[in-house]
């Protein structure tokens, strides 16, 4: 589901082309689930997860995307996690790692700040109490702080997510996104937004501008959602079907803004039916 939902989330986003590395044995299962996207059969555990002896095929496959997300659907196995730590010593590539590729580097958190390419951490507050050591109510209290302190330490941009999400850049700026409702609390949310800003990235953005694009674009498809169906039928799925929507407003908007002739108002997003 999760490796499902980002890669899903990237193509909607504007990705022209999404790869999924994925443990043979549910290859088939992944095949059905994503049609338009490819998916890559990779050696695995006895456990079926993703394996160590990946590694080289993997780094291939890696080399020549323009973006690469770490961490949906990865497991919490030990060669998955070591997998995921020499993905991320080895790569020059821009990273997204989020849920159990933010899990592979907790004990290993100095191992982040050797990696050579550009990196967005997503974590929730959980996973950056594990990360950090810092207890949850002080994250809380103190999101834009935290946020942009462990952006520095670690030289990565940080999205800690929440209410509100705060993203934060190694050089210390930081913004608070507005977008987003209560009914986004669900499971898969983060996967979408996981997928949301490594299409960003690979489309051109820096980590930085992706990062606070996407989780502001993942909001407001979300709130598009909830207004057609209330919050409490808002899905990961649905808030991914409905990313072009939201990324359609932001469009109209900003040639609304640089258009003389046209009166400066709001952009109307306009919904359509979800089913």
């Amino acid at each position: 589901g999760a490796v499902t939902l980002a890669a899903h989330a990237a193509l909607r986003s504007g990705a022209g082309y999404v790869k999924a590395a994925t443990p043979s044995s549910v290859n088939d299962i992944l095949e059905v689930k994503l049609t338009e996207e490819i998916t890559l059969p990779m050696p695995e555990t006895a456990e079926r997860t993703l394996a160590l002896a990946e590694l080289e095929p993997l780094l291939t496959h890696v080399s020549e995307a323009d973006a690469v997300a770490i961490g949906p659907g990865l497991s919490r196995h030990r060669e998955a996690g070591e997998l995921a730590r020499r993905v991320v010593a080895e790569s020059d590539r821009p990273l997204v790692i989020d849920a159990d590729g933010l899990f592979a580097f907790e004990g290993h958190v100095d191992a982040l700040t050797r990696a050579h390419a550009p990196r967005v951490l997503t974590p929730h507050v959980g996973e950056m109490r594990r990360l950090s050591g810092i207890d949850a109510g002080t994250i809380e209290a103190r999101r834009i702080d935290v946020a942009r302190e462990w952006a520095q330490r670690l030289r990565s941009v940080v999205v800690l997510k929440g209410a509100p999400t705060v993203t934060a850049s190694p050089s210390g700026e930081a913004t608070v996104n507005p977008s987003g409702n209560p009914g986004m609390a669900t499971l898969g949310m983060g996967d979408v937004l996981t997928g949301v800003i490594a299409s960003l990235i690979a489309q051109g953005l820096t980590p930085y501008d992706a990062a606070r694009l996407g989780a502001y674009v993942h909001g407001t498809a979300g709130d598009l959602v909830a207004g057609e169906r209330g919050q409490f039928g808002v899905t990961a799925g649905d808030v991914a079907e409905t990313l072009p929507l939201a990324l359609l407003g932001l469009a109209r908007l900003r040639a609304e803004s640089l258009d003389p002739s046209l009166p400066q108002r709001r952009a109307r997003i306009e919904r359509a039916p979800i089913r």
